[in-house]
């Protein structure tokens, strides 16, 4: 878990970095019809932290095994209205939520980390392999910012 850490770390640092410098202009910009802008990816990044920290949260209270719910990830951002929101206000968060992220991980203990999750199609994962997810799924989306 400390490589996976490590990893968030890095990640949300250099994402911070980038987005206190990018264009506005940029920041708002769509590729496509459908598509999200820069600043409409963190927000995606927030709501995937609420939802991954509470998923984080609740296996170590909860019934085992976890059953894992969605989100509805388009309609939250539009909900939200990343687009409008202040960067500042967006980065805070969502450096706030990876802070707390970063501390359930390096909580948890091999026991823990074996807790049994259920996804939608039955199949059957570890918290491990769901907070390791989590990382990469960040990764994939800050490709497409930076």
């Amino acid at each position: 878990m400390k490589n996976t850490i490590k990893k968030l770390q890095l990640q949300t640092k250099e994402a911070n970095a980038y987005l206190l410098q990018c264009p506005t202009e940029e920041l708002l910009f769509r590729r496509a019809a459908g598509k999200w802008s820069k600043k409409e990816i963190l927000g995606h990044l927030i709501d995937s932290a609420i939802y991954n920290l509470q998923r984080f949260t609740e296996i170590q209270v909860m019934e085992q095994p976890y059953v894992y719910r969605r989100y509805l990830q388009n309609e939250l951002v539009i909900a939200n209205n990343y687009q409008d929101a202040d960067l500042q206000d967006l980065l805070n968060v969502w450096l706030s939520l990876n802070k707390r992220i970063e501390h359930m991980m390096a909580i948890q203990t091999e026991q823990t980390l074996a807790y049994e999750i259920v996804m939608e199609d039955e199949e059957r994962i570890s918290l491990h392999f769901l907070m390791t997810d989590y990382v990469d799924h960040m990764a994939h989306h800050l490709k497409a910012i930076l």
